[in-house]
């Protein structure tokens, strides 16, 4: 199933990736294990509708994630191929106070691929409303569609947003949407 939400122009082989966020503003790059840049995207400023292009580490574009409404908080971002135009999959925010909940879902069909759920309430609850809550580092689980464990993104105490994204099962999910989901989930989610 993973192989058909491909994009063209990028391979994500690696299991693990370190995601960073520079300390201006929301932009992010995918380092793999060895360190090599893999991808990078940023929040184009000034737009009515939320976009983040990304580039692989030769600054090609790839894809682009773009917010279907007017600042959509809870919403969708679909995920299109930049060389072929396609839309992949839809990144769908469930926004809740206690709960971040993202869905990542085919484009055409809505079928539900995997889930990305925060690590609790009491977390999130500190994170959002607790005067220096943007230092608790923040936590996902990554399941596929029947629940299954799949990886986690895992955030560190720093300066800039620095998350690593494990993904110990990619057999039913797309590898590249979780990793783009993880810097478009920072930006939107300001944290």
């Amino acid at each position: 199933m993973a192989g058909s939400y491909d994009i063209v122009g990028i391979e994500l082989g690696d299991d693990s990736y370190t995601v960073e966020q520079s300390l201006i503003r929301n932009k992010y790059k995918a380092m793999d294990a060895a360190g090599n840049v893999v991808l990078r995207g940023k929040q184009k400023l000034l737009k009515m509708k939320e976009e983040f292009p990304f580039t692989d580490g030769n600054d090609t574009e790839v894809f682009t994630v773009k917010a279907g409404g007017i600042v959509d908080v809870a919403g969708n971002y679909t995920l299109t191929d930049a060389q072929t135009g396609e839309e992949l999959v839809v990144l769908d925010n469930d926004f809740s106070i206690f709960q971040d909940t993202w869905t990542v879902r085919d484009a055409d069909t809505g079928e539900e691929l995997a889930r990305i759920d925060s690590r609790g309430a009491l977390y999130t609850v500190a994170r959002h409303y607790l005067p220096l809550g943007f230092l608790i580092p923040h936590e996902y689980e990554i399941t596929d569609a029947g629940g299954g464990h799949v990886g986690t993104i895992q955030g560190h105490v720093s300066l800039r947003d620095r998350y690593d994204v494990t993904i110990d099962d990619a057999t039913d999910v797309p590898k590249e949407p979780i990793v783009a989901a993880s810097m478009v989930i920072d930006a939107i989610q300001g944290n």
